[in-house]
């Protein structure tokens, strides 16, 4: 494994996105119901955007199951589940949930530029939030492309660089650092998450999924682009604090509705 993606990995293996901040309650199978109703009342365009319920009887692939919530619901509609995480710590977690709700699922430690699938194994490949801190996203979305049948979709979110977040991080780390030529791809890569993540233009994104027949994207403003929930794993203190007190979110939904860190990104086979 190469150094980049080794501190990706090194990254996630400390704590699966959310783990930290809610994962709340005495007992495990309450701690993951806590996580689960959590994610979806910050992020309710889930749902309907992964299809959960458009699943049953299809074979389906998640890439970066983390702590397994989404993995859960497809499970719970019916699919024949598949899932890989580049770490030991997400596949743990997502068996250990499976174990406590009685579902199944094959998963797998595995690298999303390197899949370890057949072509044109899945009916629907989904990726949420992954791809984008991978060393070589075109070539994982490659891998996305070879193992789907023909006529499958794929549901993938990445990052969108034009979004509130990222000039939020701008601010922070290089204005008031006296350093306003800092690149956002710069700011991306060493202040969001994981060393190196990456975040793309709508432009940049349709041509990294050209070979797909039909794309579609759209972008929307989450909590974080809000600030109307607590931040990531590296973000916290007082400066934030107050800026969640005095953020014009109002004013930032009317005027700059398409301008949220989630890029949802839809593609048929």
């Amino acid at each position: 494994m190469n150094t980049d993606k080794q501190l990706v990995k090194d990254f996630w293996n400390e704590a699966s996105c959310g783990e930290e901040l809610y994962m709340k309650g005495d007992e495990l199978r309450a701690q993951y119901e806590n996580q689960l109703k959590v994610r979806y009342e910050l992020e309710p365009y889930i749902p309907a955007f992964a299809g959960f319920d458009q699943q049953n009887g299809k074979k389906v692939l998640e890439i970066g199951v983390g702590l397994g919530a989404d993995h859960q619901m497809f499970a719970q509609n019916g699919a024949i589940l598949s899932g890989c995480d580049l770490t030991e710590r997400a596949i743990e977690n997502t068996r250990k949930r499976f174990e406590v709700f009685g579902l199944n699922s094959d998963l797998q430690v595995a690298d999303a530029e390197n899949l370890p699938y057949p072509n044109e194994t899945f009916d629907t490949v989904y990726s949420w939030g992954v791809i984008h801190h991978s060393p070589n996203t075109p070539k994982a979305i490659e891998q996305i492309h070879r193992i789907l049948k023909p006529g499958g979709t794929s549901k993938i979110m990445i990052y969108h660089k034009h979004a509130m977040v990222g000039y939020m991080l701008w601010v922070r780390y290089a204005l008031m650092k006296l350093k306003p030529f800092t690149s956002l791809k710069t700011i991306y890569a060493k202040y969001l998450e994981s060393p190196g993540t990456k975040a793309y233009t709508v432009e940049e994104a349709r041509q990294m999924f050209n070979q797909f027949d039909k794309v579609e994207i759209d972008t929307v403003l989450t909590h974080g682009d809000l600030l109307s929930s607590q931040a990531g794993q590296r973000h916290e203190g007082a400066m934030l604090d107050i800026a969640r007190k005095i953020y014009p979110r109002g004013i930032i939904k009317r005027i700059f509705p398409k301008s949220g860190l989630f890029m949802l990104i839809s593609v048929t086979k």
